[in-house]
């Protein structure tokens, strides 16, 4: 059996203390590290270029159209990966459970998994209050109207890459992640959920960190479930 191409898309808006961490602790089984510099006014382009990842460049400000940027410089490759995995630039996470996070793909054929920020394994004050509110509410309702088995939306996650073609992904904003798992719920994708570590971020975060940017994620999270629930 030959090794996947696993490809990996990191959104990441003024990370320059973590881009190089993250890009560094990715395992060398990853074909390619690329990082979407989503209108970063400081160092994070040439930090996360030093580490040996390709960087491209998203001047419209919003995870989606960070991750889609992502998603059309792989779609013009000539070859093509099997996986992508998508991970945060804040070093939030642990990029060497990489491996964890494709192991259900690559041995049980699941199209796609979500890295599960588990209550027991986080670092105190890693997620805000208001981000622990607004997981369970979301899984809630998706389990409500879906049946769904989510129990967050976190943002370190791995797709097959025919999959997450067909889930013709559109949210320029915070919607992304709901996104993916409603679509994914909706074409009835396998899926499992895997526990992640999960730590302090470096920095502020650009949405959890800020009233506006909780506001105007919980108003997206949730217009995404509506607006699936009635279709």
């Amino acid at each position: 059996m030959t090794e996947p191409i696993i490809k990996v898309i990191i959104p990441a808006y003024n990370e320059q203390n973590s881009i190089a961490n993250v890009v560094n602790d990715i395992p060398n089984i990853v074909d390619e590290v690329i990082v979407i510099s989503n209108n970063s006014t400081d160092n994070t382009e040439v930090n996360a270029e030093n580490a040996g990842a390709t960087v491209l460049k998203e001047q419209r400000k919003g995870y989606g159209y960070a991750c889609l940027k992502g998603m059309d410089y792989i779609s013009k490759q000539k070859i093509k990966p099997e996986i992508v995995v998508f991970l945060d630039g804040d070093y939030s996470d642990y990029p060497e459970q990489l491996t964890e996070v494709i192991a259900p793909i690559i041995n049980d054929n699941i199209d796609f998994v979500i890295g599960s920020r588990d209550k027991e394994l986080r670092e105190a004050g890693s997620m805000t209050p208001q981000q622990v509110f607004g997981n369970w509410l979301a899984t809630f309702l998706m389990k409500l109207f879906f049946g769904a088995k989510f129990t967050d939306l976190g943002p370190f996650r791995a797709i097959k890459y025919n999959k997450l073609l067909a889930l013709e992904m559109e949210d320029k904003t915070y919607g992304w992640t709901v996104e993916m798992q409603l679509k994914a719920l909706k074409q009835k994708l396998s899926y499992v959920e895997v526990p992640m570590k999960y730590r302090n971020r470096i920095g502020v975060s650009k949405v959890s960190g800020t009233v506006k940017g909780s506001i105007f994620a919980g108003i997206k999270i949730l217009g995404w479930i509506f607006k699936y629930s009635f279709k």
